[in-house]
């Protein structure tokens, strides 16, 4: 058996949540309908899920659910931007964006009192692997002039973000999943992030 994969057995044993509980949340969306894997097994079909994103999944919910109604936790593990406008002081004290790349987005948009989600979901992204030493302040320059000019034609699909480098050369680009690529020899590939989990890692920080 592939060991990234959980039985569903296993994963009631290990969370103690229940077989209702877990199809509860199933029919609210907090688990997405493709981590219901259909396997054959000794026994017949049964039920497997990616074991680290289940895991993960299950803990979130189980630590938010007492704040939170399963309606709302459906709306932070969804894709879709939520109505949100903060200003430059909210997301530096709510440690959400860093004074850097906000500086960063000024510099490139003009400054502005109030963040719609979008925006701050760009400035989340190069926070992100700017803290991960994987981009230069240029680099993150480019990522977000992609990103301002082609994120909305992705905006209703699962996508995701690649950084790449070449002998020093860098370069950015958006793909839809599920997708296969195949770079030349010598292509290091610096960032490969699934917007989906990192906007719902910015709502569930902005909670």
């Amino acid at each position: 058996m592939d060991e990234s994969l959980l039985s569903k057995k296993e994963l009631l044993e290990l969370t103690g949540i229940s077989y209702g509980q877990l199809y509860r949340w199933k029919r609210k969306q907090l688990i997405p309908e493709e981590w219901f894997i259909k396997k054959s097994a000794y026994t017949g079909q049964e039920t497997f899920f990616p074991r680290d994103k289940i895991l993960a999944r299950i803990e979130k919910i189980k630590g938010m659910k007492e704040d939170l109604s399963l309606d709302d936790l459906a709306d932070v593990f969804s894709s879709c931007p939520i109505p949100v406008n903060l200003t430059k002081e909210q997301l530096i004290k709510q440690s959400i964006i860093s004074q850097a790349v906000l500086d960063l987005m000024v510099k490139h948009q003009g400054e502005t009192e109030i963040y719609t989600f979008e925006q701050i979901l760009f400035a989340f992204l190069l926070d992100k692997m700017l803290l991960a030493g994987e981009i230069s302040l240029e680099e993150a320059n480019a990522i977000l002039v992609t990103l301002v000019n082609y994120y909305g034609l992705f905006q209703d699909k699962n996508c995701q973000l690649f950084c790449l480098r070449k002998l020093g050369v860098f370069t950015c680009f958006i793909v839809t999943n599920p997708c296969e690529i195949y770079f030349e020899n010598n292509v290091r590939v610096i960032s490969r992030l699934k917007l989906s989990d990192c906007i719902e890692e910015l709502k569930i920080k902005m909670s």
